[in-house]
């Protein structure tokens, strides 16, 4: 497939990152097209189009689950005062990425950004630069091999102090319910009181048939399997947790006083959570 070289940001990944198979979209691709980026490719644009048809609010999602990962990394700095992140599957870098707004609240913030597409971790290792004060580590792994993110992660991260793991949107790429909910387990059981869990995952509760529609035509495209989860499954996700305030919502209207760009909107076809180990 010829790449389209309207996108200056893409050229140079081309040749220099082993790995990439540019006929096949990514998640965080299409994520990045939404978003108004240029790190993607022709197959993502293609792609990501046809979801928007069948799909229409799809980029306002996307722009609400890059919201939510400000609000709640704010509280966690801040109000939770947490200095320590895991980010697994962190997507490509944009604007107030977890590190950025962690040290803009906690200058002494660590983060480990955890992800396996080469793309992504090319991008981080050149873009996501920690603040003197804190540190930003990068590790090459998959969400299905949970022990081997923890076990790499301690390198970084002191695990006898608070730590928040977010899985933004991530885990609907494991469709087995048992699985997804033994890697949550595992992720969480190492973790010390007072440590938080961040959850954002695609839901049909909202929106319905569309968003089932949207995910299929991801599928037959050739992308990575993708499900939606409703309100009760995600409740036994985040089960043993503390939820915080106003607990498992749209991602639209989790806390969205807390300098939402975007402002609360109608439910979008995402769930968000934020919940305290006891």
């Amino acid at each position: 497939m010829k790449i389209d070289t309207r996108h200056r940001g893409m050229e140079h990944l081309v040749n220099d990152i082993p790995g990439i198979d540019t006929t096949v979209p990514s998640s965080a691709r299409i994520t990045n097209y939404w978003l108004g980026g240029k790190d993607n490719y022709p197959i993502d644009r293609e792609v990501g189009d046809a979801i928007a048809r069948v799909h229409p609010d799809i980029v306002t999602m996307a722009r609400h689950d890059r919201a939510f990962i400000g609000r709640s990394v704010r509280y966690l700095a801040g109000e939770a005062g947490v200095r320590q992140f895991l980010d697994i599957g962190t997507g490509l870098p944009t604007q107030d990425n977890t590190h950025e707004v962690a040290q803009r609240v906690a200058p002494d913030s660590r983060i480990v950004y955890v992800d396996n597409d080469p793309m992504v971790l090319a991008h981080a290792r050149a873009l996501l630069t920690s603040t003197p004060a804190g540190e930003t580590a990068y590790i090459d792994a998959d969400l299905r091999d949970p022990d081997a993110i923890i076990e790499k992660a301690r390198e970084t991260l002191d695990f006898s102090a608070p730590i928040a793991v977010m899985l933004i949107g991530i885990l609907q790429h494991i469709v087995d319910d048992a699985e997804a909910e033994s890697i949550v387990r595992r992720l969480i059981e190492p973790l010390p009181s007072g440590s938080h869990f961040v959850l954002v995952h695609d839901t049909a509760d909202f929106h319905g048939q569309s968003v089932l529609d949207a995910m299929e035509t991801f599928m037959a495209e050739g992308g990575l399997p993708i499900c939606a989860r409703d309100h009760a499954q995600m409740e036994r996700l985040m089960d043993g947790l503390d939820l915080v305030d106003p607990g498992i919502v749209s991602t639209s209207r989790w806390r969205v006083g807390l300098d939402s760009p975007w402002g609360e909107a109608e439910n979008v076809a995402q769930y968000s959570a934020v919940g305290r180990k006891p």
